[in-house]
């Protein structure tokens, strides 16, 4: 019999004790994949914010922000020269518009409202940097009900209160206005390039088109898909593609390309705010006090829109390093278990050892039985821990993220960070894509770990539980070197 039929057959000469072997290998094996597989998950988390958002500066007009507070307007000119700011990759213009159904605008107009004038949050006066922002008029209908904030955030701009207006007359109902955004590259609002269920993007960002982006929701609610028309002002867009910004505030925009936006607010060369993108998070604050430098604090605010990130990131690691630790410690533990069940097994076979030695068996062949055996044992185990890390890594994941965010979480109530121009913000803390809270654009990052098994890191994992298995079965088996025949048979 060949020593690996043999070695197999010797797995299962005892079928209980290789089920309950196999059953404590398996959880020591799938926690190790399991934290291997969170590690892998944590370490692509961190990079990623890393890339999206970590390294991302917002620049407003000075003393405005959104559509609140006033200073002058950002220009072309000043994306020019932040984009000669050291260590500065990219710079992305936007300009922000607020679009209101035609049908609703021409019914308050007939009786009597300043639709174009206080069309509610962001129409009217008090545009990003104070400037003026006419409400622009769309086909499309808001696919986000006003509900009682918003009836009491457009009453507050109207200087009203009810459905009365100052001078007692009922106002008609109006849904929340949309927005729109004009943009310079294919990014959301954090910077992070723009998530599309379906279609393509707008070609050149640069120049004007009637191609629009829209989100998902605003899309359903008017029964759009890719390559259907609406109109603003009149002028019709056909719709490119469709984007999932993962809340229902974000899904009631769309965006259009920059110069389409400037054009269609008769503002050419004017910017709501600038996305900044810089190399790497350690050049961030160097960065940030260059660029402040550079466009004069008169002119423009510049705010890292995810400051908390850093000590998010910095968490993240932590959690990177326990995972690795947990990874190691199950690792050991398995090797340990194997350890103990092989000294087990070649103390119950003395005897066999003894006869195999006397009738000429070398060392290397009864210490590779013994090896062989122990991988069957630690191949069955590794078989049913997969399976265990499969379903459980996922929620180890998101469990280690949740506990380490919800540590570094800013104080309740604290606004949301620093994307508010980007694409029209609301009052309160609303964000476009529902951006806000303490991590600002990167709540939903941080919220969205995605633990998969992938191939290669699960071979790593089990390659790695082999090797331990190996040397876990080595002691024991080199242990029947100093097996003497001649004691074993004169004691039988």
């Amino acid at each position: 019999m060949s020593v690996l039929a043999r070695s197999v057959g010797n797995a299962f000469r005892n079928k209980v004790r290789t089920a309950a072997v196999v059953a404590v290998l398996a959880v020591a094996i799938g926690l190790a994949l399991a934290m291997l597989v969170a590690n892998q998950a944590v370490g692509a988390k961190v990079q990623e914010l890393n890339a999206s958002v970590g390294t991302v500066l917002t620049v407003n007009p000075a003393g405005g922000q959104g559509f609140e507070g006033g200073g002058e307007p950002l220009t072309a000119g000043q994306a020019a020269t932040a984009a000669d700011v050291p260590n500065v990759t990219a710079v992305v213009g936007t300009k922000a518009l607020r679009l209101r159904n035609a049908t609703e605008a021409a019914a308050q107009a007939a009786a009597g409202t300043q639709a174009g004038t206080q069309a509610g949050p962001g129409g009217g006066q008090g545009g990003p940097g104070g400037q003026t922002t006419t409400t622009l008029t769309t086909s499309l209908t808001a696919a986000v009900d006003a509900g009682t904030l918003g009836a009491r955030n457009q009453d507050s701009t109207s200087g009203t209160s009810g459905s009365t207006g100052t001078t007692g007359t009922t106002r008609p109902a109006r849904s929340l206005p949309i927005t729109a955004t004009g943009t310079g590259a294919e990014v959301d609002s954090t910077g992070k390039a723009l998530e599309l269920t379906s279609g393509t993007g707008l070609g050149d960002y640069t120049k004007e088109s009637t191609k629009a982006l829209l989100g998902t929701t605003l899309a359903e609610k008017n029964n759009l898909k890719v390559g259907s028309t609406f109109t603003i002002n009149s002028k019709t867009f056909t719709v490119a593609g469709l984007f999932d910004a993962g809340t229902a505030f974000g899904n009631n925009a769309l965006y259009v390309t920059l110069p389409t936006a400037q054009t269609l607010a008769e503002l050419p060369g004017e910017l709501s705010t600038m996305i900044v993108t810089v190399d790497s998070m350690e050049h961030v604050d160097a960065a940030k006090t260059a660029l402040q430098s550079a466009l004069g604090t008169d002119k423009a605010d510049v705010t890292q829109g995810q400051r908390n990130l850093e000590t998010a990131v910095t968490s993240l690691d932590s959690v990177k390093n326990i995972s690795m630790v947990a990874f190691i410690a199950a690792l050991g533990t398995a090797g340990l278990i194997i350890l103990l069940i092989m000294v087990m097994l070649v103390r119950e076979r003395r005897r066999e050892i003894g006869v195999l030695k006397a009738i000429g068996a070398p060392n290397r062949t009864i210490g590779l039985q013994f090896v062989l055996e122990a991988l069957v044992l630690v191949a069955l185990g590794s078989v049913v821990g997969a399976v265990i890390a499969s379903f459980a890594s996922g929620g180890i994941a998101s469990a280690l993220v949740s506990s380490s965010t919800s540590t570094t979480a800013a104080p309740a109530g604290q606004r949301g960070g620093g994307f508010a121009g980007a694409a029209g913000g609301l009052p309160g803390g609303q964000f476009p894509g529902g951006q806000g809270g303490p991590f600002g654009g990167a709540s939903q990052l941080l919220t969205s770990v995605t633990a998969s098994v992938s191939p290669g890191v699960l071979a790593a994992g089990i390659a790695a539980v082999f090797g331990v298995a190996i040397i876990g079965a080595l002691v024991p088996a080199l242990l029947t070197a100093r097996i003497r025949p001649i004691e074993v048979l004169r004691g039988e």
